[in-house]
C-alpha cells in the first residue's frame, strides 16, 4: 500500500463521555508521513488503565475516547524512510507513541519518562496536533522509532498484554538486576503479576506469589513459583519476615504495603506497579530499621520493549489470555473490575 496525503479514515469504539459504554465511533488518524508506519491492528489487551481513563480517574481525559495499547497487527504501509519494519511484517505499539527525542531521558532510552512528556497512545492530542485515538479500533499510524518487531513464532494475540503488562513488570524485574540468587516476591496474580511470575522464574529467582487467595495461590504454582503465600494468614507472614531480596507488588487495588515492607531483607527492596486510586501509607520505621526501598516504575524504553519482545520469544513467555470479541468489550470491562479474568482479556479486532 502506498501512504496517502490524506487523514486516514478509522473506526472503532469509544466511550463518548465519562464513564459511559464503548460504542462504535468513526474517526480519522493523521496522515502517515515519510518515518511512519501503517498497522492493520488484529488484536488489543484490555489494561487495567483502559478503565481507568474511560472513568477520568486522573481528570485529565478527552472525549470521545477509544482504549487500548497493547496492539499487535500486520503492517499494511510504511513511509520511505522506515527501515525498521516491512510491508507484511507484524509489529507492535505499546503504551507510547511519541518523545521529544532530545532530552537526556529519551537520549538515554528512556522515552516514557521524557522531560517534555510522552505522546500516550490515547486520550490527548499528539505532537502533530491531531487527537490521538487507541487501539480498539482497525488501524493505527505510528512513527517507526515506537514500533515494535514481534518476533517470529511469538503468538500476536498471547503477546499483546507483553505491550503493557509485560514490559511494567520485566522492566522493574530487570532495572533491578534479579537473577538465580535473588528471592523475589510478587504481590498480586492478575494480568501484570502472572507475568511477573514467569520473568522471575524465567531469570531463574526463587518466586513466591502473595495473594489473598487460596484458588489463586494454586495457579501461581502452575505458574513457576516456588510457593504462595496467603497474605491474610498472620502466621504464614511472620515465617517470611526479613527474608525476601526484592518484591514487586503489582496490585491495583488499595491495601496494606506495609506487610510487605515488613518482609524484606536489610536493604531489601519494594517496588510498586500498580495504579491504586489512594496512595498507600507506609510506616517510616520499616523503611527505616532494615534500610528497605520503597520505589515504583511503569512502562520501559522502546529498545527494552524489544528486549522483552526477544526475550519472551526465547522463553517462550506470553500472557495467559481470554479473546473476545469487540461487542463483548463492556461485558469485559464489568469482569474485569470484578477480578473475572485468566488473566488478560485480548480483543480480536476481526470481529469488528
Amino acid at each position: 500500500m502506498t501512504l496517502c496525503v490524506d487523514m486516514m479514515k478509522s473506526s472503532g469504539y469509544a466511550a463518548m463521555e465519562q464513564g459511559s459504554n464503548l460504542v462504535p465511533f468513526s474517526f480519522e488518524r493523521r496522515s502517515p508521513g515519510p518515518n511512519d508506519v501503517v498497522i492493520d491492528i488484529r488484536y488489543c489487551g484490555i489494561c487495567h488503565t483502559d478503565l481507568n481513563a474511560i472513568r477520568n480517574m486522573f481528570g485529565s481525559q478527552t472525549y470521545p475516547l477509544v482504549p487500548g495499547h497493547e496492539i499487535t497487527g500486520k503492517v499494511i504501509a510504511v513511509g520511505e524512510k522506515v527501515t525498521k519494519l516491512k510491508v507484511g511484517d507484524w509489529a507492535g505499539v505499546g503504551p507510547i507513541v511519541d518523545s521529544c527525542g532530545k532530552c537526556s531521558h529519551c537520549e538515554d532510552n528512556l522515552e516514557p519518562y521524557c522531560l517534555e512528556g510522552m505522546t500516550r497512545t490515547y486520550g490527548f492530542p499528539d505532537r502533530h496536533g491531531v487527537m490521538a485515538y487507541g487501539g480498539f479500533s482497525d488501524n493505527y499510524v505510528v512513527d517507526e522509532h515506537f514500533s515494535l518487531a514481534l518476533p517470529a513464532g511469538l503468538d500476536p494475540a498471547g503477546a499483546a498484554p507483553l505491550l503493557c503488562a509485560g514490559i511494567t513488570t520485566y522492566s522493574a524485574l530487570r532495572r533491578a538486576g534479579i537473577g538465580p540468587y535473588d528471592k523475589v516476591g510478587i504481590v498480586g496474580l492478575g494480568g501484570l503479576g502472572h507475568l511477573a511470575v514467569k520473568w522471575a522464574h524465567a531469570m531463574g529467582s526463587q518466586v513466591a506469589v502473595f495473594t489473598t487467595s487460596p484458588e489463586k495461590a494454586e495457579q501461581a504454582i502452575q505458574l513457576g513459583a516456588n510457593e504462595a503465600i496467603i497474605s491474610k494468614d498472620e502466621e504464614a507472614m511472620a515465617r517470611h519476615k526479613d527474608s525476601f531480596d526484592y518484591i514487586l507488588d503489582t496490585v491495583s487495588g488499595a491495601h496494606d504495603v506495609n506487610i510487605y515492607l515488613d518482609a524484606l531483607k536489610f536493604e531489601g527492596t519494594l517496588c510498586l506497579v500498580g495504579m491504586p486510586e489512594t496512595a498507600p501509607v507506609v510506616a517510616p520505621g520499616l523503611l527505616a530499621v532494615g534500610r528497605r526501598i520503597l520505589t515504583g516504575s511503569m512502562i520501559g524504553g522502546m529498545a527494552e520493549t524489544q528486549e522483552m519482545l526477544d526475550y519472551a520469544a526465547e522463553h517462550d513467555i506470553t500472557s495467559d489470555i481470554e479473546v473476545i470479541n469487540i461487542q463483548q468489550v463492556n461485558e469485559a470491562f464489568e469482569r474485569m473490575e470484578h477480578g473475572d479474568v485468566r488473566y488478560r482479556f485480548v480483543i480480536d479486532m476481526a470481529s469488528r
